[in-house]
């Protein structure tokens, strides 16, 4: 009686550890950094903050080295850290260079340029005052962005979908779009109560006009024999527009919503510096009036962080509705 073999596979072994040689680079980058901080003598004081500077950069030289060097979990994180990894050595070689500018060899004037440990030193004492002022920025940005947003989506579908509305809404698009926000803002806070509805409205309108073009571009730009599969298939008007139309616009929508953003932020700083009493757009004004020009980039840099953050969640946003185009649709 014949007998029959059978090759089974060969069980794949686990992926040896490797070591992270670019987060060891980072992690001398980032010791380097803290020694040069404490031991090398500065040109004009001695700065606050220098010492705990150095902490600091020591302990993410250390976190570095750990994650670099140990296996398990750890190296799990390091393959996330990867793609970041020659910016994490160039951070401490960059942080450097700006401290020998300023702190070490005084080479920028003072007090126009601060060092690193300047900004730290605003965060640790003036974050009170940070975090609100933060807090008030996001909440109007928030307001601002939402409602710009629904308008620009309601607007575009119905211009790209309808002709007729489209007779009406073209021409006030193309005389109120191109105006930029901020010039608007004599007559938005004669015509709105209160600082706060004219910042909103003013967010609102830089945010709805990338939104409403690049929605009716989506909805233009539909196939039409989408249109004319689904007439066959016996789909209403309402079908068409919620199951074709806007599914197959949203890429361009959140195009337009990436660019609201960038336009709303240029928009939030001008309007928080006319009558609010907190906002990011206040604080800066507010240390250019007391020459802190040290809290000046600290809320920059906090500005910036809330921008890319943002920007990140609708990333995320995203890549979550549009799973269904994976593949189709180029990022």
């Amino acid at each position: 009686m014949p007998t029959y073999s059978v090759d089974l596979p060969e069980r794949t072994s686990a992926r040896p550890f490797a070591v992270w040689k670019t987060g060891l680079a980072a992690a001398a980058g980032w010791l380097a950094f803290a020694l040069y901080s404490s031991e090398a003598p500065n040109a004009i004081r001695d700065w606050p903050y220098t010492r705990e500077l150095a902490n600091l950069s020591l302990a993410i030289a250390g976190l570095l080295a750990l994650i670099a060097l140990l296996p398990g979990p750890v190296a799990r994180l390091a393959d996330r850290l990867r793609p970041a990894g020659q910016w994490l050595v160039a951070l401490p070689l960059l942080l450097g260079l700006w401290q020998l500018a300023t702190a070490k060899l005084a080479m920028l004037p003072v007090p126009f340029f601060a060092p690193p440990q300047a900004l730290l030193e605003v965060y640790a004492e003036d974050w009170p005052r940070l975090a609100e002022s933060l807090l008030h920025s996001f909440w109007l940005l928030f307001n601002g962005v939402l409602l710009g947003s629904l308008c620009g989506f309601l607007a575009g579908v119905s211009i790209g979908w309808s002709q007729r509305i489209g007779y009406w809404l073209h021409p006030v698009l193309r005389i109120l779009g191109p105006v930029p926000s901020t010039a608007l803002l004599p007559i938005c806070f004669f015509i709105f109560p209160s600082s706060w509805g004219a910042s909103v409205f003013l967010i609102a309108l830089a945010t709805w006009f990338p939104v409403t073009v690049l929605t009716w571009s989506g909805v233009a730009s539909v196939d039409r024999a989408y249109y004319d599969v689904a007439r066959t298939l016996g789909a209403s008007e309402r079908f068409l527009i919620f199951r074709v139309a806007i599914p197959a616009a949203l890429p361009h929508v959140f195009v337009g919503l990436f660019m609201g953003f960038g336009a709303s932020f240029s928009v939030l700083v001008v309007a928080e510096m006319m009558g609010v009493k907190a906002g990011l757009g206040w604080y800066l004004q507010w240390a250019q009036g007391w020459a802190a020009y040290a809290n000046m980039y600290a809320a920059l840099l906090v500005m910036a962080l809330l921008c890319s953050g943002l920007i990140t969640a609708l990333f995320l946003v995203r890549d979550r509705v549009l799973s269904w185009q994976k593949g189709a649709v180029k990022w």
